[in-house]
């Protein structure tokens, strides 16, 4: 059955007061990724082509948005301006990290959304983010209808971290993982070429509060005999290992790269960057263990030392994405729409992987329930035994999701972004506030 068949005789079959409204909403949430906009993209074509009867509204600065009636209309955007979201990075609409508060407290929050759906005709709803944003994806499609409002809510996935369960990969992520490698084999060729009178050791941070996908992904930047080191969340830091594995690359192959999850956790659980007397003070911000780790280095082994910190760059580098992760992230926003016009509610587009080489995926719907707020942690098998080096499994699962580049287009030597007239819907409600 096509969606216009299955949205034709659902209409047919139900009264005015079981329909949804015929509008949608869409908004974003979270941390922002280089590809968010293709998962917008994706969605706004998709209805577009199949529910022209029906206007798409983004809510500005996610949830936020919605609470606040901050609205915008995409119906006088340009078919070339809502393509352009294709290459262009950031949350073109705005995100936000907010969480709605637990019911009952929570209640007046949810009865300002279902009136702001009712005062627009929303009867679909698009939250665009990570584990956290499905919660509220899932609570809108189970409150609203007992509010009097029904309405099909699904959660878009995105997120660098690329710990969505039931998914094989993350929108997001692959870009991430691509750049991240990109930048550690490019300043490894650097360190090689200096190490023998200045630096010897280099030493670059990335994302990963929790988990080690990213750090592990830069393990592609070299080869099994690559003076390279991984250090990752899931497998406790011992300081000892770490430097004697230092000391021997430097020593075998004259220099020594390391990449680390910002989240880098020793036994007793503590991150290293809260742990204090290692260049930095004690602090709860996570960021900042790469000189945490350098300081230890040049105090421990006397050696020349650099470090970087990747921080926003990474997940906002849309000038080298994975061509890979522009296509799933562009999918996952069409394929939200159609289990919406199906009358599929409170799930997400997770995608399944059928084949490595040559490598197949597809979508397919996931209960929000088995999903939101857990994380799927890195598999231990992707490192090798001292969990310093990427196994061959781990470099079979990562190479797909970085293959392919996706360029966008450049003008006078940078890279275009999207321009949106980011037309305002009049508000027809009180002012809402915090």
């Amino acid at each position: 059955m096509t969606v216009s068949n299955a949205l034709n005789r659902r209409r047919r079959g139900a009264s005015r007061e079981s329909m949804p409204g015929r509008n949608i909403l869409y908004a974003q949430s979270g941390g922002v990724t280089a590809t968010i906009n293709a998962s917008a993209c994706g969605l706004i074509e998709a209805a577009r082509r199949v529910h022209p009867a029906g206007r798409v509204f983004a809510a500005r600065n996610g949830i936020l948005g919605v609470l606040r009636e901050d609205l915008i209309d995409t119906t006088g955007e340009s078919n070339a301006a809502i393509r352009a979201l294709r290459h262009t990075p950031g949350g073109a609409f705005g995100s936000c990290r907010f969480d709605l508060s637990p019911l009952p407290a929570g209640r007046p929050q949810f009865e300002r959304i279902a009136a702001v759906f009712r005062a627009h005709d929303i009867g679909h709803f698009f939250y665009n983010g990570g584990n956290g944003s499905a919660e509220t994806a899932h609570l809108i499609a189970k409150e609203l209808p007992r509010l009097g409002w029904p309405v099909t809510a699904i959660a878009i996935p995105k997120t660098i971290d690329n710990d969505i369960v039931d998914s094989d990969s993350s929108p997001g992520f692959g870009s991430a993982a691509k750049f991240a490698a990109t930048a550690l084999r490019e300043a490894m060729a650097d360190l090689a070429s200096m190490a023998d009178s200045s630096t010897k050791v280099f030493i670059m941070e990335v994302m990963g509060r929790d988990n080690g996908w990213i750090a592990a992904a830069c393990g592609l930047a070299g080869d099994a005999g690559t003076p390279l080191i991984l250090l990752v969340p899931e497998i406790s830091f011992d300081r000892r290992r770490f430097l004697d594995a230092v000391s021997q690359q430097v020593k075998r192959h004259g220099w020594c790269a390391v990449a680390v999850a910002e989240g880098l956790r020793m036994a007793n659980g503590r991150r290293l960057t809260q742990a204090g007397g290692d260049g930095i003070a004690a602090h709860d911000q996570l960021g900042g263990v790469a000189p945490v780790l350098a300081a230890m280095v040049r105090r421990r082994l006397k050696l020349k030392t650099h470090w970087s910190v990747l921080d926003y760059v990474q997940r906002s580098a849309r000038h080298l994405a994975s061509q890979t992760d522009v296509e799933q992230a562009y999918a996952v926003g069409g394929a939200a729409l159609e289990y919406a016009l199906s009358g599929i509610s409170d799930v997400m587009p997770c995608i399944v992987r059928r084949s490595d080489s040559p490598y197949r995926w597809e979508t397919r719907p996931v209960a929000l329930g088995k999903l939101m707020n857990r994380a799927r942690a890195l598999p231990r098998r992707y490192l090798s035994a001292d969990g310093f080096r990427l196994t061959p499994a781990g470099r079979r699962y990562f190479l797909p999701l970085i293959a392919g580049e996706a360029f966008p287009p450049f003008a006078n030597g940078l890279p275009v972004h999207t321009q949106l007239k980011m037309t305002v819907v009049p508000r027809r409600l009180p002012a809402w506030s915090l």
